[in-house]
Parts: structure tokens; sequence; C-alpha cells
């Protein structure tokens, strides 16, 4: 089983996060985004965007419809993320949206479909969203017809019929990133790349997707905490089936050896991984020019300085092609174990078919034997792993 939440879940909690902190003054600012529109049948009947938190829901903006079923709603966001349309007291007329401030939505629904078949205009993310949610409808209606046959079909069948419903929408979704990988409405359709059932029947060419999707948000949302929430996920989808494929090839820390890794530090003295028997070691590849890698620094330099004393060293890899901006990034970061080393030919370096990785940061966690424990740690799997290890 995945030990996280689907990306979805992670979002919606983060962005309700952000909002709640700013709820508390909201009505003193400017508004930064309007939603105007049209529901036949709610009349005269009150409607609200929210966002959501752990500890419920936080009114964001709200508003009565007229006579004729118009309304036009108002108010104050503080950044990208996803938020829900709500008509009255309905917790089933519902419409996610992911809103960004200086917006202006447009909404032409009927009260009877309006979760699974509204018309959203006036933004780049209202088309996908419109498709994404009819496709929900068909698939919530085959769930309903699905769920009536359970005493006819087993548990297999079961799943095999759910998949197939489920497969327009993550088809859907799945042509919708590649074909536009910074579009705010992947933060709701990125969870059908996400191995939810497990990684058995999972294509893992959705991890490039994953991470296609992170570096557009990264670059275009760089001050949104979706955008490093994107990247962590990815990462972590990543550790994760690193170590199923490890599990199903047959290999486990008892039998896979770290294959020897010998080049120069810095100051042109060989370095071998060998010489390190004896300690838990963690193989760092990372480089001066990824952002990821850099961000990760300070938590590897926590956990070096606290285990440093009990057998744990790191072995860094640089994949860097430029000896004096991989020499300052170590100065910069404090980066203090002594092995550091690179080959300087960047994504050319053999390490990466040695290690079978073509993203990083990558890590690699060896035993005192130089048998490989854990691959793609990092954070807080990383830290809860060396403490496992280091009270054993």
């Amino acid at each position: 089983m995945l030990r996280y939440l689907p990306l979805s879940i992670l979002l919606f909690l983060l962005s309700a996060c952000d909002s709640g902190e700013s709820n508390g003054n909201e009505e003193s600012k400017a508004a930064n985004f309007t939603i105007k529109g049209t529901v036949v049948g709610a009349q005269e009947t009150s409607i609200l965007l929210e966002a959501m938190s752990p500890n419920g829901t936080i009114k964001v903006a709200e508003t009565v419809s007229n006579s004729a079923g118009e309304f036009e709603l108002e108010g104050n966001i503080p950044g990208l993320g996803i938020y829900q349309l709500r008509i009255g007291q309905s917790q089933e007329k519902v419409v996610p949206m992911t809103l960004s401030p200086q917006e202006n939505v447009t909404v032409k629904a009927n009260i009877k479909d309006f979760a699974t078949n509204p018309h959203l205009g006036g933004t780049e993310w209202a088309t996908p969203m419109n498709g994404y949610l009819r496709l929900l409808g068909n698939f919530i209606e085959g769930q309903m017809q699905l769920n009536a046959q359970r005493g006819q079909l087993n548990e297999e069948q079961l799943m095999a019929k759910y998949m197939d419903l489920r497969k327009p929408i993550d088809d859907f979704a799945i042509m919708q990133m590649n074909k536009d990988a910074d579009n705010p409405v992947n933060i709701v359709l990125v969870n059908s790349a996400t191995p939810a059932m497990g990684f058995e029947n999972w294509d893992p060419k959705n991890l490039d997707l994953l991470k296609k999707v992170a570096e557009a948000y990264k670059k275009r949302f760089s001050e949104s905490p979706i955008a490093s929430t994107m990247e962590n996920q990815a990462f972590q989808i990543e550790s994760a089936y690193n170590e199923y494929q490890l599990s199903i090839n047959g290999t486990s820390s008892s039998s896979q050896m770290a294959p020897e890794i010998s080049m120069q530090d810095p100051n042109g003295k060989n370095r071998k991984l060998s010489s390190l028997r004896g300690k838990i070691v963690l193989i760092d590849f990372w480089a001066s020019w990824c952002g990821p890698c850099r961000r990760e620094s300070p938590n590897v330099v926590k956990l070096y300085n606290q285990y440093k004393d009990k057998g744990f060293t790191v072995f860094s890899v640089s994949l860097d092609n430029n000896a004096a901006a991989w020499k300052q990034a170590i100065a910069s970061d404090g980066l203090i174990w002594p092995d550091h080393v690179s080959d300087l030919k960047g994504w050319e370096t053999p390490m990466t078919g040695l290690y079978g990785f073509n993203s990083i940061p990558h890590t690699v966690l060896v035993d005192r034997e130089g048998k490989i424990l854990a691959t793609g740690l990092r954070g807080e799997s990383l830290e809860q792993k060396l403490k496992e290890l280091m009270t054993k």
C-alpha cells in the first residue's frame, strides 16, 4: 500500500490552510476575483465560494441569487488554490474551481445537474474543467449501477468494471496534462496520474508526466505552495515506485550490493564508496543547478549532524559539469561531510545507468555492508528511516 494521500486531497488541504490564514480580514481587502452567472432552478438561493481546511469549510464569499437565478459573487483570495462553488446547503451541488486572483469566471448551469454539467467560462481552466466534470458525472452514474451488481460479481470482476468506468476520466486527464502542463485545472486532474491503487497496473510513464506538471508549476507558480507540493508528491511517488521495482525484481537489502563509485573530489583526491564500509551511507546524486536538490540540502545537513557520531555519513555524487559551480554550491549549502565526488560529465556520467535513475535528486541508502536498503528517500521519509536504523 502507498503511504501518501492522493495529491488532490493534499492540495485541497493546502489551499485551505492559505485561505484560513487570511480569512479573518477578507472583508477589508479589495475584491480580486468575480464569479457571475445563472443557475436555472436556484432562484433566491444562497451561493457560496468556500475553501476546505482540516477544521471544516471556510467561507470565502457569499451572495444570494435573484428571482431568475442570476448571481454575482466577488471576494479576495490569497492565491492559486482549489475552491468550491456551492448552491445552498447541499453538499452535492458543488463545483470545484482552480481559482486564481484577478480571474472573472462565468457560470451557466441548471440546479438539477449543477455538479456534473456546468458551463464554466472566462478562464483557461474552464473548458477542461467542464469536460472533466461531465466525465465524472458518467462515472458516478456508472458506479451506482455497479454497486447494484455487488451480489452478482466477485471482487475481481467488480474491480475490472470499476477500472473500465474510470478509464475515460484518466485518459482525458492525462491527455489534458500532456497538452497543457501548467494549466491550473491540473491540480484536480493530476490525481488520474497517481497510483492510488498501487503500482501493479500503473503506467510508469505517469511519473514523467507528474514531473512535467510539477516543473511547469514551479516555473509559472513559483510563489505558490502548490508548486512545491506538486514537486514533493512526484518525488514521493518516484521513491515508492523504486521500492516496488526492487521488490518485484527479487532484490532486497540482503541481496543487492551498491555498485562501486570511484571519482575525484574537488581537490583531485580519489574517493571510493567502498571505503565507507562499516557506516550507513546516503549516496546523494545532485547538482548545483538542481533546485529541488538544493532545497533538500538543509535536511541532509541536519541528519548528517544528528547521526554522524553513530555511524552515518553522506557520499555526494554531483552531476555538474562546471567545477567552480559545484565547489561553490558545496560551500554555500554547508555540505560539511568529506565525501564529494564528480566526473564533471553532467548527464553523460555512467552513474545514471549504473544506478538506474533519470532525474535528481536521487538517493540510495546503503547499509554497513554496502548493500542497498532503500532508494529515493528524502525529507521526512529519509529522517524516519534513519531514526529506525539508528535505534536498532
